[in-house]
């Protein structure tokens, strides 16, 4: 049998008003926050919160053997990123770059 692609297509779901599927879908681009977000299970505060009452826990460790602080970019690297010594201290390869 042939199929013909260019005619209406009727079925039981199309009889639904446009109102009707409104109410069955929620409404994302309402201006209300969710508290309990599933987004964030580890209950991180949200931009703009007060955080001068928490503490953070960082470890900070020294610089090691193997590593240098490149005087360009100031990021930590390892010893086999040392593009070359300058008169102002150690530069990596992508600053030297």
């Amino acid at each position: 049998m042939a199929t013909d692609y260019d005619a209406p297509r009727k079925t039981e779901d199309d009889s639904e008003s446009i109102e009707a599927l409104k109410e069955r879908v929620p409404d994302k681009l309402s201006g209300a926050v969710d508290v309990e977000d599933a987004d964030n299970p580890s209950g991180f505060e949200l931009p703009g919160a007060d955080l001068s009452d928490l503490e953070l826990d960082v470890v900070v460790l020294p610089p090691q053997e193997d590593e240098f602080t490149c005087t360009n970019c100031f990021l930590v690297k390892h010893r086999s990123q040392l593009d070359h010594e300058a008169s102002s201290g150690p530069i990596c390869a992508e600053c030297a770059a």
